[in-house]
């Protein structure tokens, strides 16, 4: 079944993490393999940081291997266009990593990448991959387990564990995102949720082309391929796998299953 490759879902050429995909005949399998990608991958830079498991009492930088207390000035811009500009000891860069006063690293099990902001109140636990001109907004809580692209948005109250997402995935505002991979360039709308847990026992199971398939995993949120658009307070349930370019609109329920390329789903009521 060629249409569940992971290539049938995602451009992978400029993901630097595309090598987790290559062994998977199923697209679902990269989440099987992100915990060893990430032991045998992930080295940490927040380690001279020396705080952890509490809010940092004072914005710092991460920039040039060192950790800046002072000495600099933030200007500000888009974190995602990498327009992001700090001024150190008079030197304009979007390479710095900004931690704001209050936010907080669990562990040293994180790598924030260049240009990276993470602002007050958002906590993130190991091991975590945080891409280059990435936005972690104010309460955002990402638990482990998880590679998040360059240029995306792990939005305000936005909950995120054991999930990937590629270049440019939006999750702006109150979403979950479980167990999940959000392709490039994926947009949720508030309040999304990607189910993860069947209410009755046992692995996900989906029904594809008039063959079921047992995908061996207890938890399983949702696939999203490259520019999904989800709308408002939509819901997929656990084993649901949209193509390129599906569209599912506000306050819809996404029944477990596959959806080929620009499938727009609605509400049935």
């Amino acid at each position: 079944m060629d249409f569940l490759l992971p290539e049938a879902f995602f451009d992978l050429n400029f993901f630097s993490h595309r090598e987790l995909f290559s062994p998977c005949r199923h697209v679902w399998e990269a989440l099987e393999h992100l915990p060893s990608y990430l032991k045998a991958n992930l080295e940490g830079n927040v380690q001279s940081l020396g705080f952890f498991r509490q809010p940092l009492p004072r914005t710092l930088l991460l920039w040039e291997g060192k950790v800046w207390k002072d000495d600099f000035e933030l200007l500000g811009g888009d974190v995602t266009k990498g327009t992001f500009r700090v001024k150190v000891e008079g030197k304009e860069t979007t390479e710095a990593v900004v931690l704001y006063a209050g936010s907080v690293l669990w562990d040293e099990d994180i790598y924030l990448g260049p240009g990276s902001v993470v602002e007050p109140g958002a906590l993130l636990k190991g091991p975590t991959w945080i891409g280059a001109h990435t936005e972690i907004r104010q309460g955002a809580y990402v638990r482990g387990k998880c590679i998040v692209g360059d240029r995306c948005v792990v939005g305000h109250t936005t909950e995120m564990k054991s999930s990937i997402m590629l270049n440019g995935a939006k999750a702006g505002h109150f979403a979950y995102i479980g167990d999940s991979i959000l392709g490039e360039d994926c947009n949720l709308g508030a309040g999304t949720k990607l189910a993860n847990l069947r209410i009755r026992e046992g692995s996900v199971r989906l029904k594809i082309a008039d063959r079921t398939m047992d995908t061996g995993l207890r938890k399983f949120g949702a696939i999203l391929g490259d520019r999904v658009e989800i709308g408002c307070n939509a819901v997929t349930n656990p084993g649901a796998l949209l193509g390129k370019g599906c569209v599912v609109l506000p306050l819809t329920s996404v029944p477990a299953g596959y959806y080929g390329p620009k499938t727009l789903l609605r509400h049935k009521g």
